[in-house]
């Protein structure tokens, strides 16, 4: 049991590496080009489905779960950055 947790932290962790620098992206760009809001929802759903897999287990760590959440947090964020950047861009393109 503890080798199966131990490998979906390991997914998690590299799963979850990228959404930081994402983020970054999307908050620095000001700009939703390059993004799929379709993309973002699957993930999220694809992690809630985890949480739901690891609350049902009942044999998962805690720190498994803690990562699902940590993961589908940082995704959440930036899809809330998706919709801040659409909404500067539609600004930017009515004051042209």
């Amino acid at each position: 049991m503890f080798l199966k947790s131990l490998l979906e932290i390991t997914m998690l962790i590299c799963f979850g590496a990228a959404w930081p620098i994402s983020i970054y992206k999307s908050w620095t760009s000001r700009s939703s080009r390059g993004k799929s809001l379709l993309f973002l929802v699957v993930i999220i759903v694809g992690y809630l489905a985890g949480i739901g897999k690891c609350l049902l287990d009942g044999a998962t760590h805690w720190s498994v779960v803690a990562l699902y959440v940590v993961n589908v947090t940082m995704v959440s964020i930036d899809t809330l950055l998706y919709f801040r950047n659409e909404a500067l861009e539609k600004k930017t393109a009515e004051i042209r």
